[in-house]
């Protein structure tokens, strides 16, 4: 690699470590090149020579959300029983932790809105949808006779269900639910419905 390269490479992992520093102080409303690029030591405009835009600078930070993300439900999924109803409530605490943790950054995952008429790249797209595979794995064990498109509706369900939780139980407004109370609440939950899809025939 050029020594030109190498240094383009190393301001674009600065601005993206800056983009996040930043988010997770004050949200996406915070995000500002002007302020990123003093942060990094560079011109204003140079910071569309790291990055396309905006967009993609949200998207990379958020792609290391997601790794942390996914690492954090990888181990809540062998801290515990092996039972494939106690590793969904597992990783749905681990979730609802995550959020609770990283919440300005885990909030810019659902609040970030691309240009309009310009759609997801297709690497962002594919790395939100491989963490349903921490639902879908013990999903296929309790319900084996089920089809690969009807697990992939019922693991969406389960995360919409603990996701609206934790979004409403973490909002700070008189809706706000400690969290250590919404955990109790999420586990409840989800074992809830585990025993309930298991009721239904396959």
């Amino acid at each position: 690699m050029s020594k030109a390269l190498e240094r383009r490479a190393k301001f674009r992992e600065e601005l993206i470590l800056a983009a996040e520093r930043s988010i997770a102080a004050g949200g996406l409303a915070g995000l500002k090149t002007r302020e990123l690029a003093r942060v990094i030591g560079v011109a204003n405009g140079a910071v569309y020579n790291l990055v396309e835009d905006m967009d993609e600078l949200i998207l990379r930070v958020g792609s290391r959300t997601l790794g942390r993300l996914d690492a954090a439900l990888t181990a809540a999924e062998s801290n515990g029983p092996a039972s494939p109803r106690e590793t969904l409530v597992r990783i749905a605490v681990a979730y609802c932790d995550f959020a609770a943790e990283n919440l300005e950054l885990w909030r810019a995952l659902f609040e970030h809105r691309m240009a309009p008429g310009k759609p997801v790249p297709e690497w962002a797209i594919s790395e939100q949808m491989d963490l349903f595979r921490h639902i879908y794995r013990p999903l296929a064990e309790l319900f084996p006779a089920r089809t690969p498109a009807e697990l992939g509706v019922t693991a969406r369900s389960l995360f919409s269900a603990a996701h609206g939780m934790v979004l409403l139980g973490l909002e700070q407004k008189l809706i706000a639910v400690p969290v250590e109370a919404l955990r109790k609440e999420i586990a409840s939950i989800v074992r809830a419905m585990v025993d309930g899809l298991a009721g239904k025939p396959n």
